[in-house]
């Protein structure tokens, strides 16, 4: 099985937080790679079975950053049904929209025909040591998914 995690990050936090979920699947046996979007192309998803996207929300009005909105715009035209999806990503709770590039980014991948295959992660500024707990649950949900759809 083989996971492939795109992420954007600005402060870093969400680049460790895909690399973390990586090492969580990894665990979990699955081949697993975090690459930062500006890298990748929405296409590659199509030869992975598991297709991640850890994003942070930048400004008050919750807007995608700007790197990925090309990456976003691509994966609307993919058809990846048969392939497990998973979004998390970070933000801030004062904003009034906290995390929404997570629901974009799963809106996004509904219209891909993919399995939701976790319920999506939103973390404030990073994954302390007690919520890491999370990305454990959300990684074994995601395999979980993957063989249960294959």
């Amino acid at each position: 099985m083989k996971a492939l995690i795109i992420y954007s990050s600005l402060t870093g936090n969400t680049q460790e937080m895909a690399e973390l979920l990586a090492e969580k699947l990894k665990a979990l046996k699955v081949d697993a790679e975090a690459v930062e979007c500006v890298q990748a192309n929405a296409d590659e998803f199509l030869d992975y079975d598991i297709c991640v996207v850890a994003t942070y929300t930048y400004g008050s009005d919750g807007e995608l950053p700007d790197e990925i909105l090309d990456f976003y715009e691509d994966l609307e035209g993919l058809n990846l049904s048969g392939k497990v999806f998973g979004v998390l990503g970070s933000g801030q709770t004062f904003y009034e929209h906290f995390c929404r590039a997570v629901d974009y980014f799963e809106e996004q991948f509904l219209k891909t025909k993919a399995t939701k295959g976790a319920e999506s992660l939103k973390f404030e500024l990073d994954v302390n040591p007690e919520e890491e707990y999370q990305l454990e649950d959300f990684a074994a949900s995601l395999v979980q998914t993957a063989k249960d759809i294959q």
